[in-house]
């Protein structure tokens, strides 16, 4: 299951995004520190292919994929020192794929600023430095420890240790590890310490209603611009946490008529899950039945014993082979039947590269 660590400081829209996205009800009073334990919600991932399938098979039920939102309480600059409630929440997120950093680019002189005033790429700054902090403790730890086995002859010390120097250089420099230049193979060194700042990050700009229809203002073009400046490869969703709370509220029929009148195409929890899978590689493949439907996540480039092994490790362990048929010549044919007659199911082995949007059925053999 795909998992996104909510971040920000407090009244930028952090827990009413959160509520909108899960229809949880945590509190989102408009005063800082409302949000005093992490909460956690299980969102449906939107794919309309799910409803097209069902159409066609019939299940019994259908089942989206769906997403892990962990929401913490807003930090505030000085957190990893004891200021405001502390850093002891960002353990919740250090278990999460990747960060959605929360950022306020509206003026409301009706809503509170922690700071007093509205600046994203200040709000930005203050947050990654509180990470960069939080995760400058683990490495030093770790340091610690692999400087003693390094002297003693450890082999694997020896080869951690380099990347564990320069990963406290940029830490102690303020810099998150997004800007320390790190290879995938110094990455995959650092993985088991689950920090913070190695880990992809999303933008979720909280503007005005306005600005999703119109001209994007001067608080949005200014964090998008700090973004670019900073190297990091990261998209900026802009979403209005009013409108996506308005949303929640409506029966799932009526949302797509109260978008259209707004003049909006999507809502801002299909483009953070969209942003959310391309950032970290992900796709989607189907099951299709007549006991059910369903949506599996895989990385891009995984093979298909490996999409076997999402669904049980014995269906990969034991994998045979895939029967494989593209999701418009699912529809299109009428099902398994009429594809097979069509000739248009293929069989696939081990090698094979599961494509986003594949029906498959898995041979195997424990």
């Amino acid at each position: 299951m795909l998992s996104l660590g909510i971040v920000g400081l407090p009244n930028v829209g952090k827990s009413t995004l959160f509520n909108a996205l899960t229809s949880a009800k945590a509190d989102a009073a408009n005063y800082p520190f409302c949000t005093v334990e992490p909460n956690v919600g299980i969102v449906e991932v939107p794919d309309p292919r799910l409803a097209a399938l069902a159409e066609v098979v019939k299940p019994q039920r259908v089942v989206p994929a769906v997403v892990q939102f962990v929401d913490i309480a807003g930090l505030v600059k000085g957190a990893s020192s004891g200021e405001g409630l502390g850093n002891k929440f960002l353990a919740n997120i250090r278990e999460t794929d990747a960060i959605v950093h929360v950022v306020r680019c509206f003026d409301d002189p009706d809503v509170l600023h922690v700071m007093g005033s509205v600046d994203p790429v200040r709000d930005r700054e203050v947050i990654e430095l509180e990470l960069a902090i939080a995760d400058l403790g683990t490495v030093e730890k770790r340091l610690d420890r692999v400087r003693r086995s390094a002297k003693s002859g450890d082999k694997e010390a020896q080869a951690e240790l380099p990347v564990l120097e320069k990963a406290y250089q940029a830490l102690s420099d303020g810099k998150g590890l997004w800007e320390a230049g790190l290879t995938d193979e110094e990455r995959a060194l650092l993985k088991p310490l689950s920090l913070l700042t190695a880990k992809p990050v999303l933008y979720a700009a909280n503007v005005s209603d306005a600005e999703l229809t119109g001209e994007e203002g001067p608080h949005l073009r200014a964090l998008r611009e700090a973004v670019r400046r900073s190297g990091e490869h990261a998209e900026v969703v802009p979403f209005s946490a009013k409108i996506e709370a308005e949303l929640a509220e409506l029966p799932p029929e009526d949302r797509g008529d109260f978008l259209a009148s707004l003049g909006l195409t999507s809502a801002g929890l299909d483009r953070l899950i969209r942003a959310s899978y391309a950032l970290l590689g992900l796709e989607t493949y189907f099951t299709a039945g007549e006991q059910e439907v369903r949506a599996w996540t895989i990385h891009r480039g995984d093979t298909a014993p490996k999409a076997a092994g999402v669904i049980h490790t014995d269906f990969e362990r034991g994998f045979i082979r895939g029967e494989t048929v593209s999701f418009d010549d699912f529809v299109a044919l009428g099902g398994w039947k009429g594809a097979r007659e069509k000739g248009a199911v293929r069989s696939e082995g081990k090698e094979y590269v599961v494509q986003d949007g594949d029906v498959m059925l898995f041979r195997f053999n424990v």
